[in-house]
């Protein structure tokens, strides 16, 4: 038996008996899999459906679906859909009010800034910025499951979607444009941003529709933290002209970041001393409040809103000072009161944003879906995957009616939320009332608001972002693997774009996944002496092997990707394959496994001496899916054990595998007195075909 090291062995059928028993052990039969069926049944089936044609299953599904939005069904349809209905009535007014209205408050004041700031990294006018952090916040309030989430502008999808809006919608090749080209450039691209938000909602809804909640999972936590981190990276160098005052145009696509220090670094010496001073000025206020806030978060009562103090003196100073007009400062400007008309956004240019839309709303759900997870995890509920596919859907797809830009969950805000003491979404409506009283009546104040001092929030906002690259030394002690894909994300997204860089993190996370089910261990097991444990030989120096007995584990999903090395590993164990399959499975290296492979060294005498292996039980628990490539390896296994006088033995199948084994006929090939429903039961009956345990009538220690 091949790969034993330190195990001992039963010389003799004498030997066997003197194997002792577990304390208070009983003792009973070995089960197959036939004999379980028959003593506790199967899966249970509606005879109904068994009876019934396919349409007809059909038909019935159908009535059952109409009753159940009648009545109670319709009420619990509305409670899930509503989750307000379900937290609203037992809301404990008097120990959670305070602190929601404390909270919204709070949030509210920072996303009046940042929404403006955000707006200019969406190549939109500032007051679009205002619209994004109220619309979507009210909307997630009556739809979203996350009690400490905050919604609204997020520099990420801001970032892309200012991509995008530059790319549809480029500007000019003039330098000077009149006050009537600009309106109509801005018109455009405020169209172009709706139309996105309209497309990654109407494709979140989508996803919805089918239920699709579950592919937040396949954004792994290394994508998601390497995205924002490098996107962050984006948002640092984009702001570089606005800090500097150079009217450099925007760069997009690949290598965009390169581009943009290369332009900042040729037109440096035509950078604006006034809007450099005030650039300096407000990162010198931003930075150590920011600071502030985070190391003294359990002292101050609420966090210091250092943007918009920040806002309101750069204001104040640009007025009293007259830098617009005295040193050609760029200021907001007016902002319109009220709210935008509602416009439905050109559908003709659906077809061609699905492109960009897809991974805006991949990454609105990614990281809302994420950030919502943890506080419920942190606060002991629970969200509901699906919901928050609609609640983000029907935001972005409502909020775009009114000239918003994508929208999501934000990093800083949220933080900020549960850093105030913010309980339920009950916050965000506090948080809108804010806004709503900039855009009626406060939205004059911000004329003189120099938008350097808004480039500058954009950059402070990144702060906890570019704090994510601590975590990598403690990444790379755990997992070696994550470390990597964290690193090709963030290389990926610093030197090509966010999108791209998206794409092949995600690819590359999900061909570690395929790399490590071919870098399969297939453990040889033995028994503890005593016990009725069978636990892998290179673990443990002290188990029991049998001669002529081999037990293997095979602990990965058996289809097409790793049907060549489930060959050569059992080929390997049971010596079916000669010199040259030993040969290619001692000389295989395991990088992406969480250690050495098992390699076929041991103590024990050569193969040509050896005893040779009579009966194999091969542990299937670990084969959690079988397709049909992995299921005819099975039955040429089978075969090949059959030719070479082993007896084949599969223990603890699972109804899926098993029943994929069975339709690709593996019942031609083995008996049903070859399907265990354990290892035991298998190694029970294996010790009775090499007569080592005397009596014909096995038994198993339970």
């Amino acid at each position: 038996m091949s790969g034993l090291l330190g195990a001992r062995t039963c010389s003799s059928p004498g030997e066997a008996s003197d194997i002792e028993s577990p304390m208070g052990a009983k003792l009973r039969e070995p089960l197959t899999e036939a004999r379980f069926q028959q003593l506790f049944g199967g899966a249970e089936q509606e005879p109904e459906e068994l009876a019934e044609p396919g349409w007809s299953r059909l038909c019935s599904r159908w009535r059952r679906w109409v009753c159940a939005c009648s009545g109670p069904g319709a009420w619990r349809l509305l409670l899930a859909r509503l989750p307000p209905l379900r937290w609203l009535p037992h809301y404990r007014w008097r120990a959670w009010l305070l602190g929601d209205a404390v909270a919204g408050v709070t949030v509210g004041i920072v996303h009046v800034p940042q929404g403006m700031a955000f707006a200019l990294l969406t190549s939109v006018p500032p007051v679009f910025g205002l619209y994004t952090s109220f619309f979507p916040v009210l909307i997630y309030t009556l739809l979203g499951t996350g009690r400490h989430l905050s919604t609204g502008t997020f520099a990420v999808l801001s970032l892309m979607a200012g991509s995008a809006v530059e790319r549809m919608v480029p500007e000019p090749l003039g330098g000077n444009r009149s006050g009537i080209e600009t309106e109509q450039l801005d018109a455009q691209r405020v169209g172009a941003a709706a139309a996105l938000a309209f497309g990654s909602g109407a494709l979140m809804l989508g996803m919805f529709a089918l239920q699709l909640g579950v592919l937040s999972t396949f954004l792994s936590e290394p994508v998601v933290k390497a995205l924002t981190s490098g996107a962050a990276l984006h948002v640092l160098v984009s702001q570089l002209p606005s800090l500097l005052g150079l009217p450099l145009p925007r760069q997009i696509g690949c290598f965009a970041l390169f581009k943009t220090l290369a332009a900042v670094m040729t037109a440096l010496p035509r950078s604006s001393p006034a809007e450099l001073t005030i650039s300096a000025l407000s990162l010198a206020l931003l930075v150590p409040v920011k600071e502030l806030n985070v190391r003294f978060r359990d002292r101050l009562p609420t966090p210091i809103p250092g943007e918009i103090v920040m806002v309101l003196l750069a204001s104040v100073l640009c007025f009293t000072s007259s830098l617009d007009t005295r040193y050609n400062v760029q200021i907001v400007g007016l902002l319109p009161g009220g709210f935008p008309q509602p416009l439905l956004p050109n559908l003709a240019e659906l077809p061609g944003i699905l492109a960009d839309s897809l991974p805006i709303a991949l990454v609105t759900f990614a990281v809302s879906a994420s950030l919502a997870s943890i506080y419920a995890d942190k606060h002991n509920y629970t969200i509901d995957s699906n919901q928050e596919l609609l609640a983000h859907g029907v935001s972005n797809l409502i909020s775009s009616l009114f000239s918003c830009f994508p929208n999501s969950a934000t990093l800083a805000t949220t933080s900020l939320l549960v850093d105030a003491g913010g309980n339920t979404q009950l916050a965000g409506l506090f948080s809108c009332m804010v806004v709503l009283s900039v855009l009626l009546w406060l939205g004059p104040f911000f004329y003189y608001l120099p938008k350097a001092v808004l480039a500058c929030i954009n950059i402070s906002s990144m702060r906890q972002m570019f704090f994510q690259m601590q975590e990598l030394p403690q990444l790379w002690r755990i997992s070696r693997v994550d470390f990597a894909v964290w690193m090709v994300t963030w290389v990926a997204v610093v030197t090509l774009s966010v999108d791209l860089g998206l794409a092949i993190g995600v690819v590359f996370s999900m061909m570690t996944v395929i790399c490590r089910t071919q870098r399969v261990q297939c453990l040889a097991l033995g028994l503890a002496e005593g016990t009725e444990l069978y636990r892998p030989l290179r673990e443990n120096h002290k188990l029991l092997q049998v001669p002529g007995l081999c037990i293997l584990s095979y602990p990965t999903p058996l289809y097409f990707g790793t049907r060549g090395q489930f060959r050569r590993i059992l080929d390997w164990h049971l010596r079916l394959g000669g010199g040259k399959v030993r040969d290619l499975v001692q000389g295989q290296c395991s990088f992406f496994g969480s250690g050495k492979q098992e390699t076929p060294k041991t103590d024990g005498p050569p193969d040509a001496v050896a005893e040779s292996v009579r009966v194999v039980v091969l542990d299937c628990s670990g084969v959690t899916f079988a397709d049909a490539a992995g299921a005819r390896e099975v039955l040429q296994l089978a075969s090949r054990c059959r030719d070479a006088g082993i007896h084949l033995l599969l223990a603890q199948c699972n109804a899926s595998v098993l029943g994929t084994l069975t339709q690709a006929g593996l019942l031609d090939r083995v008996t049903p007195e070859q399907l265990f429903v354990s290892v035991q039961d298998a190694a029970a009956h294996a010790l009775e075909r090499l007569e080592l345990t005397g009596p014909k009538t096995c038994t198993v220690w339970v």
